[in-house]
């Protein structure tokens, strides 16, 4: 949480909590960051999501992904939002695909914090720009107090 906090307080975005108040409280999370680390398309903004395996193939990561895009290019105006994944993680990219991002191959790219070798060392890029952004239906509510 210190270093959601840091990064909402630094860049005034961050990661939005993801409940499902009727099953759980917290199943994982869904917003945006800055990369850490250094990444060959940089700089961006990165969308991403971590949902309990629970909670997969319901349509929670593309309704929740579309209504953080919709806040990136509205109240934040970003005119890119990038993600990027594993080329094995397969569930991801097909959320990629259903929010409307695409991948050029050639921006693909070894993970500089994988180790050489390792499987999940080759990413995939996808990139959404703000025209290509559609309407969603859902509002975006942040955590009380954050």
């Amino acid at each position: 949480m210190d270093r959601v906090d840091r990064h909402q307080a630094e860049h005034g975005f961050g990661l939005f909590a993801v409940e499902r108040p009727e099953i759980a409280p917290f199943i994982g999370y869904i917003g945006l960051l800055v990369p850490a680390y250094e990444v060959p398309f940089a700089p961006c903004v990165e969308i991403g999501w971590r949902l309990a395996k629970a909670h997969w193939g319901i349509g929670l990561a593309p309704e929740g992904a579309r209504a953080v895009l919709e806040y990136a290019f509205g109240p934040l105006g970003l005119a890119e939002v990038v993600s990027f994944t594993s080329a094995l993680n397969q569930p991801s990219i097909r959320v990629m695909e259903k929010i409307g991002m695409s991948r050029d191959p050639q921006d693909d790219f070894d993970h500089p914090k994988v180790p050489e070798g390792h499987p999940l060392r080759r990413h995939v890029l996808y990139r959404i720009r703000s025209s290509q952004q559609g309407p969603c239906s859902r509002q975006l509510n942040p955590i009380p107090g954050r």
